[in-house]
């Protein structure tokens, strides 16, 4: 598993977390940080993904 994957996931988390303690917050800005994040980290986890794919291909 490529380590992009990984820190994909984190950051997914913790924006979902940012986003989460926004609406409750009603902070608009915060919470449109953690979405900012999650959706980083969905690009950050697909580019991994990705990686893993090219390798696995060029495996015989």
């Amino acid at each position: 598993m490529d380590k992009q994957r990984i820190e994909g996931t984190k950051h997914q988390i913790k924006g979902t977390v940012k986003e989460a303690v926004g609406k409750l917050t009603g902070d608009k800005l915060q919470q449109a940080a953690g979405n900012l994040e999650k959706n980083a980290g969905k690009l950050q986890k697909a580019y991994g993904k990705a990686k893993d794919a090219a390798r696995d291909a060029d495996k015989p």
